[in-house]
């Protein structure tokens, strides 16, 4: 079991769990992992959010890299989808993104990029650790002239305005209608600058909301996790579409023009419909996660087209594409990889590609959104003790109860037990056909797990 990577890399409480001097370590140990074939000093990116911790660590990475030998670029506020789309662009040898997503400011993270612009898989993230325990970090010293530099080039996210120019200008230029816009939240995050600027450039009419980041207030009831403020703008000025973002600007979520929430699997629904009737569909194949909606099933059934399940985490998601060449993946809470475009979730991307679609086959939102029909799901964290996490599979009680539930939905639902990868949580989620319940049985639940592993 590793140590410090979880399913999303590196995420603590920063300054506490996540220290400096942690951080100087993953930065040597990776720094020497990634680049060990390398016949040449490495040139590493590194890209953060808003968070008040975020040059903290960003200085702290800074010296560990510089110290390998290896070359520093900084990116200053960036999203995660550029530094991955600039690492490939440029050529670099790695990346690493200062982030910690949709979590709460105090919580910062590092999630390492390949060359290639991915994220680096299971296995590397095991030698790093390997490297970090050993004693052998203690002998990854540059000196004299092999000392690495560091270079601010907060001027590169140009170039993923570029991308997005390149792409989308003309075809949004030819069916903009008068009467269109969009209310954009970036959650104080990562996208605050650049969403504007892209919007602006498209010349997609918008209105933003949650673009003020002070440090602390990333994510702080805005952006993808909390659509109460953005449904409400959607409302009252009759918008025709919301876009939120998540702090790291990885996710897209999207409120339609009467108020009603399109997630990631109505995202992959309406997005696929479009790619298959233009022959672009890779296989007339989604990727998922085991996570999605039962209502992706059925709709991928109906439209004939192929749903392939994964693990929970985008990079499976993406591993699947990448062996079975599929094109199109993502993960209900708004990761959608457009394998075409960029090699990870990217949120301006997905809002970009849905709204094209709108403006294309001349529909609203909410029109959109009926080409799947959502099932009532209900997902409840049950708040543990970390060190009991591993208790959830032997545990006669827990494992009763839930035998006990799988056999009552087999035929007209889904439950899915699994625990968080980055967060003292077990999640449990039940879907079927009626709300209230299938709430009731997810908390009663959702109890006796927190009650056993506390």
């Amino acid at each position: 079991m590793r140590k410090y990577f979880g399913t999303d890399g590196i995420r603590r409480i920063a300054n506490s769990d996540l220290t400096p001097e942690l951080v100087y370590k993953v930065a040597k140990a990776g720094a020497y992992v990634l680049s060990k074939h390398l016949d040449h000093a490495p040139t590493i990116l590194i890209g953060r959010d808003t968070r008040i911790s975020g040059t903290l660590i960003e200085s702290a990475m800074t010296a560990g890299f510089l110290s390998y030998g290896a070359n520093v670029k900084l990116l200053g506020v960036i999203p995660t989808p550029a530094v991955a789309y600039l690492t490939k662009k440029l050529n670099a040898d790695t990346s690493v993104v200062i982030s910690a997503s949709h979590n709460t400011y105090e919580f910062n993270g590092v999630k390492y990029f390949s060359n290639k612009g991915m994220k680096i898989p299971d296995d590397i993230e095991e030698e790093i650790e390997e490297v970090m325990e050993s004693g052998k970090i203690n002998e990854l010293i540059a000196i004299n002239d092999k000392i690495g530099i560091s270079e601010v080039r907060e001027d590169l996210i140009d170039e993923y305005l570029y991308f997005f120019r390149k792409n989308f200008e003309e075809n949004i230029e030819e069916h903009l209608k008068d009467d269109f816009k969009v209310i954009l939240d970036t959650a104080n995050g990562a996208t605050y600058k650049i969403a504007e600027k892209v919007f602006k450039t498209l010349k997609i009419p918008y209105e933003i909301i949650n673009n003020a980041p002070d440090g602390i207030n990333i994510n702080q009831n805005c952006g993808s996790t909390h659509l109460e403020g953005l449904i409400q703008k959607v409302k009252e000025t009759k918008a025709s579409l919301g876009i939120a973002y998540d702090g790291d600007g990885d996710r897209c979520l999207a409120v339609d023009n009467e108020g009603n929430v399109i997630d990631g699997d109505v995202i992959l629904a309406i997005v696929s419909h479009y790619l298959k009737e233009k022959e672009k569909l890779n296989k007339d194949t989604i990727v998922a996660t085991v996570m999605s909606n039962l209502g992706l099933n059925k709709y991928a059934e109906e439209n004939k087209m192929n749903l392939v399940q994964t693990k929970v985490g985008d990079r499976y998601v993406l591993a699947d594409m990448l062996e079975h060449g599929y094109n199109l993946g993502g993960e209900q809470s708004g990761h959608i990889i457009f394998l075409d475009y960029n090699p990870t979730g990217d949120g301006i991307l997905t809002s970009l590609m849905l709204i094209q679609i709108l403006l294309e086959k001349n529909l609203k939102a909410s029109e959109a959104r009926k080409v799947i029909r959502i099932y009532p799901q209900v997902l409840i964290n049950s708040k543990i003790n970390p060190e009991k996490k591993s208790e959830l599979e032997t545990d006669t009680v827990i494992q009763k109860e839930i035998n006990q539930l799988k056999e009552e939905f087999k035929d007209n639902g889904r439950i899915l037990i699994r625990p968080s990868g980055t967060e003292p949580l077990i999640r449990v989620m039940i879907e079927g056909e009626n709300q209230e319940y299938i709430t009731k049985k997810a908390q009663k639940l959702a109890n006796l797990i927190e009650e056993r592993l506390k």
